[in-house]
C-alpha cells in the first residue's frame, strides 16, 4: 500500500457518543510507514473506542479517516477493516476455546465462496507464525481453551500477524504475555516496523513504551492532547498529559504506609501442592495483611491463587480460620459462606455479564442487600454503586447503561467494586490492574491500604513489578509450579524480585 509523505493513517477530529455518553470528543493520530505509535491516556479516555473505530467495530460520528492517503467513511465490519490492512489483537483474548489452535490462527480468513490457500500451506505458515513468538509452540491440533493465558493470546496475536497487515494494532495485546513471548512480540514488530508497515501499540506499561515505541499520541478526555517524539517524552511528562496533574512515578511514589504488625491468621494452606507432583508448602495469611503472588508467568501463582479460593485439586487443604471457627475451603461457595472474595483474571470470560447494565453487574452477587421484604430496592442499590463510583473513580455515563460502554479499565473497576461490595475479610485477586492506567492504579492502591488497615487480608496475583515493591508486606514467588522465595517489604529490591524469578538469586546479592 503506497502512501502519502510516508503517512499510513490519519485521523482528524474524530468523535464518537454513545447515547448522552461522550466517548471520543475530538480526537487525532498519525501513523507513519515504518514506526511504532504509542497511543496512551488513562481508562475512559477514548483509546479502545478510537481502535474499534478503526478495527471496523464501530463507525464514528464526525471527523475524517485516511488511509495511505485516500479517504475512508467507515470500514463497516472488522473484515473491512482487515481487507484494508488493518488488523487488531485486543486485550480481552478472542479465541474459540473449543476450536483447535490451527482453526483459531485461521478464523475469518475465508469469504464465502474462496479459500484462500489450501491447508498444507496454511499449516506450513500457521507453525512458523507461532514458532516465531513462542518458545514451545503448542500442537497446532490442540484445543486453545486448553491453553494458559498467554498462549492464548499469543495465538491471537499470530492470527494478526498471518494476515500481513499494514498496520498492526496492539490493544493491551502484552498484559497478558509471559516475559519471553512479549520480548518475542516486540522482536517481531522491530522486523515489521524496519519493512516499512506501521504499529500502534496501547499499553499502560511505560517500560514497553520507552523499549519500542518512537512517538507518543496522548488522549485525555476523549480529545487529543499532545504528540511527542520518542527522544522528548519522559514519564512524569506523559502522566502530566494524561491526567492534566503532575503524579509521582518510580521509587519515588513509594508508599511509606505505616505497616502495622499483622492481627490474627485468617487463612491457612497447609500441604498445599499447585501440581500433583511438586513440593508442598504452607501458608498463613494474617488480617491487615497485603499479600503478593509473583513469578513469571505460568509458573504456579495462579494456581495457588485459586486453591485459596477452593479450586485446587493437586492435594492439601486451606482452612478459613475466624470467630466462627474453622471452615474448610474445598469448593468457591465455601469461599463464599467463608466471606472469601475473589476477582479474576480475565473478566470478559470469569466476571462481566455482557447483556447487563452497570448497576445490574455491581450488585449481581449482592443483590440481597438490597431487599425490602419481597421486594427490591433500586435506590439502595444505586447508592451502594454510587459509594464505590467515587471511592474508586470509576468513569460511567449512566449506571442504566451496558457494562460494555465502559473501557476495560473501569469494567475491571465494577467488578473489584463488585467484590468489596459484599464486605470480604479475604480478598483474592487475580492480576487486578492489568490494563488500569497509573490514575486508576493509584487509586485501587489507596483503597486496599485503607482496607488492610481495617483488618482486610489481600492476596494479590500481579505481574507488575512495582507492584510488589511499593503495596506488599510480603511477595512469594513461585517457579516451576513451588514456593521459591518469600520476600518481606523491607530491603526488597527490584534486582532481588527479577533474579528469583529465574532461579538466580545470588546475582541480586
Amino acid at each position: 500500500m503506497p502512501t502519502v509523505d510516508g503517512v499510513l493513517l490519519r485521523m482528524e477530529s474524530v468523535g464518537k457518543a454513545f447515547g448522552p455518553t461522550v466517548a471520543v470528543r475530538d480526537a487525532s493520530l498519525e501513523v507513519h510507514r515504518g514506526e511504532v505509535h504509542a497511543l496512551m491516556g488513562e481508562n475512559g479516555s477514548g483509546k479502545s473506542t478510537i481502535v474499534k473505530i478503526l478495527s471496523g467495530v464501530h463507525a464514528p460520528d464526525r471527523g475524517r479517516i485516511l488511509l495511505a492517503g485516500r479517504a475512508v467513511a467507515a470500514f463497516r465490519t472488522p473484515a473491512a477493516a482487515l481487507r484494508s490492512g488493518i488488523a487488531t489483537v485486543f486485550q480481552e483474548v478472542l479465541a474459540a476455546p473449543n476450536r483447535t489452535v490451527f482453526d483459531n490462527l485461521w478464523l475469518g480468513a475465508d469469504g464465502l465462496f474462496r479459500i484462500a490457500q489450501g491447508p498444507r500451506e496454511r499449516r506450513r505458515r500457521a507453525e512458523a507464525a507461532l514458532a516465531e513468538l513462542l518458545v514451545s509452540p503448542p500442537p497446532l491440533d490442540a484445543l486453545v481453551g486448553d491453553l494458559d493465558l498467554s498462549d492464548r493470546q499469543a495465538c491471537a496475536i499470530a492470527r494478526a500477524l498471518l494476515r500481513d497487515p499494514d498496520l498492526l494494532i496492539l490493544d493491551e495485546a502484552t498484559s497478558a504475555l509471559d516475559f519471553d513471548t512479549r520480548n518475542r512480540l516486540f522482536e517481531i514488530v522491530r522486523r515489521r516496523v524496519a519493512a516499512g508497515s506501521g504499529v500502534v501499540l496501547i499499553t499502560h506499561r511505560m517500560d514497553e513504551v520507552r523499549e519500542v515505541a518512537d512517538r507518543v499520541t496522548v488522549l485525555r478526555s476523549g480529545e487529543t492532547v499532545a504528540t511527542l517524539d520518542g527522544a522528548e517524552w519522559t514519564t512524569a511528562e506523559v502522566v502530566r498529559l494524561m491526567t492534566g496533574q503532575a503524579h509521582q512515578l518510580g521509587d519515588e511514589a513509594r508508599t511509606d504506609r505505616a505497616r502495622r504488625a499483622p492481627g490474627d491468621v485468617v487463612l491457612q494452606a497447609s500441604g498445599l501442592r499447585v501440581r500433583a507432583d511438586a513440593a508442598p508448602l504452607d501458608f498463613e495469611l494474617r488480617a491487615g495483611e497485603i499479600v503478593g503472588l509473583a513469578g513469571l508467568e505460568g509458573q504456579g501463582q495462579d494456581a495457588f491463587l485459586r486453591a485459596l479460593w477452593g479450586l485446587g485439586d493437586a492435594g492439601g487443604a486451606v482452612t478459613r480460620v475466624s470467630s466462627r471457627g474453622r471452615q474448610p475451603i474445598a469448593s468457591k461457595h465455601a469461599a463464599r459462606r467463608a466471606r472469601i472474595a475473589y476477582v479474576p483474571r480475565e473478566r470478559r470470560a470469569e466476571s462481566i455479564f455482557d447483556w447487563m447494565s452497570i448497576l445490574e453487574n455491581f450488585t449481581a452477587t449482592t443483590l440481597r442487600r438490597d431487599r425490602r421484604g419481597w421486594l427490591l430496592s433500586g435506590r439502595s442499590a444505586l447508592r451502594r454503586l454510587t459509594d464505590y463510583v467515587e471511592r474508586l473513580r470509576i468513569k460511567l455515563g449512566r449506571p442504566e447503561d451496558g457494562i460494555g460502554t465502559l473501557s476495560g479499565g473501569n469494567q475491571q473497576k465494577v467488578i473489584i467494586a463488585r467484590s468489596l461490595a459484599a464486605e470480604p475479610e479475604v480478598l483474592l485477586l487475580n492480576d487486578p490492574t492489568r490494563g488500569i492506567d497509573i490514575g486508576a492504579k493509584r487509586d485501587l492502591y489507596a483503597l486496599l491500604e485503607g482496607l488492610a488497615a481495617e483488618g482486610l487480608a489481600v492476596v494479590m496475583l500481579s505481574t507488575e513489578l512495582e507492584e510488589h515493591l511499593e503495596l506488599m508486606d510480603r511477595v512469594l514467588v513461585f517457579r516451576d509450579d513451588e514456593l521459591a522465595a518469600v520476600f518481606p517489604h523491607e530491603g526488597l529490591t527490584r534486582e532481588a524480585l527479577v533474579a528469583s524469578f529465574f532461579g538466580a538469586e545470588e546475582l541480586a546479592s
